[in-house]
């Protein structure tokens, strides 16, 4: 007769799947925000126990500052939006618009992980969500500035402000059809400021 307890432990080990738990833990943190979410879920949703989290990732913050790094890099397709050359109304439009379907595109996950952690109680890692934030507004500033460097900060501050309000809305289960006409009206505020000379 095998025990089984004594051989759940022989053969190989699972090997570890680090796209798969950053997955996990990027599910896990978009649902539940980085404060509503302790270590011992994370390790669960990733298969592993606390201690191999701490050992893959150094900390919570640490795992979520991959989480983050993933999803910025994904979630939105801004250097192809603001290619150069682009039309800046235009390109800005359309940035909005895909930002308010893809912050509704997922239940699970509304909003923006980043725009949503920047926000958070956590003071270290509201930081690390403010370092992606802030990247993607500079982002934008240099995109306006090639064709109006007087209003590259305005425009990316008000970039920034409406995204920040269509994820807010998108987490508190606002519908895409609302939140694109929210980008389209910012849209028209965008075409006002840069028409002024």
């Amino acid at each position: 007769m095998i025990d089984k307890e004594k051989s759940k432990g022989r053969g190989r080990p699972r090997a570890f799947d680090r796209d798969r738990a950053l997955d996990q833990a990027q599910a896990l943190f978009h649902a539940q925000g980085y404060e509503g979410v302790g270590v011992a879920a994370l390790a669960e949703a990733m298969g592993v126990n606390p201690p191999s989290l701490y050992a893959a990732f150094g900390s919570k913050a640490g795992l979520f500052e991959q989480v983050l790094d993933r999803y910025a890099r994904a979630a939105l397709p801004v250097d192809a939006l603001l290619a150069e050359g682009a039309e800046p109304v235009a390109a800005l439009t359309a940035l909005l618009r895909t930002a308010a379907a893809l912050y509704t595109a997922d239940p699970r996950a509304p909003g923006c992980l980043v725009l949503e952690g920047a926000r958070g109680a956590d003071p270290d890692a509201a930081l690390r969500a403010r370092v992606w934030r802030e990247a993607s507004a500079a982002r934008v500033r240099a995109f306006v500035a090639l064709s109006h460097p007087d209003k590259a900060d305005v425009v990316a501050d008000y970039m920034v402000t409406i995204m920040s309000g269509l994820s807010a809305d998108a987490r508190a289960g606002q519908e895409a059809a609302r939140l694109a006409a929210v980008a389209d009206m910012a849209a028209l505020a965008i075409a006002a400021m840069l028409a002024k000379g």
